[in-house]
């Protein structure tokens, strides 16, 4: 980031040697030199529109939100960008568990939702 972004709070990320924005024909030199400063490869430009993307969706942004950030105006435009990372997905498995683990041990009075299922079923 000292490298080649602009030092301010909302600067560009990469910038030309002497702070402008780089042009289309510049860009590519300067990506590719950041990479290998990085120690990164196979990485394209466009990647860090779909991490940010979903990383901002795991954050908790609303559709909306990710539709305004990518200034996308449907729906399925802005999903495209969303992936689901393994670890979310196990964090959303645990917490389907606990949901049942608590709806299993309460008592429930006329039993459980099985027993409460065929009552209903065999009611007059």
């Amino acid at each position: 980031m000292e490298t080649y972004a602009e030092q301010t709070g909302d600067g560009h990320v990469f910038v030309g040697p002497k702070g402008a924005r780089l042009r289309r024909a510049n860009f590519t030199r300067v990506w590719t030199a950041a990479l290998k400063k990085a120690g990164l490869s196979g990485f394209h430009f466009h990647d860090l529109r779909h991490t940010g993307n979903t990383l901002a969706a795991q954050s908790g942004a609303t559709l909306r939100d990710l539709m305004t950030r990518m200034g996308h105006s449907t729906t399925r435009a802005a999903l495209i960008y969303q992936h689901t990372a393994v670890e979310r997905d196990r964090a959303i498995a645990d917490a389907l568990g606990k949901l049942a683990e608590q709806a299993l041990s309460k008592q429930d009075p006329i039993g459980s939702g099985t027993q409460r299922a065929r009552k209903i079923e065999n009611a007059p």
